[in-house]
């Protein structure tokens, strides 16, 4: 499903987004404590966007079950893929935004 597919996306782009961030933050903290704590909290938002994304595409398959019954088993198979792609990847994130609050 497209819109699956595309909030998908996002939720890579919000990961990436929140690593980035927090990546800089741990960078400038000593020269810039001040931005460096700015920088992370933001990084913390991109993690609620990836949240928020991630309820969207469950209440898109939900409604789809609804509709339609059962997705068909490749749609299935994708989900699956990528959500373990994402759980890993912001797991990834989580230990970068520990690594800061641990500095």
């Amino acid at each position: 499903m497209k819109l699956i597919q595309e909030l998908s996306d996002y939720i890579e782009e919000e990961i990436n987004d929140a690593i980035k961030y927090v990546k800089l933050a741990m960078e400038i903290r000593d020269e810039y404590p001040n931005v460096a704590e700015n920088i992370y909290k933001i990084s913390e938002e991109e993690m609620k966007h990836m949240s928020i994304l991630h309820t969207q595409v469950a209440s898109v398959i939900e409604d789809y079950r609804r509709k339609k019954g059962d997705p068909p088993e490749a749609m299935k198979i994708l989900y699956d893929i990528m959500h373990r792609k994402h759980i890993e990847h912001a797991a990834e994130a989580k230990a970068y935004q520990a690594m800061y609050k641990g500095q």
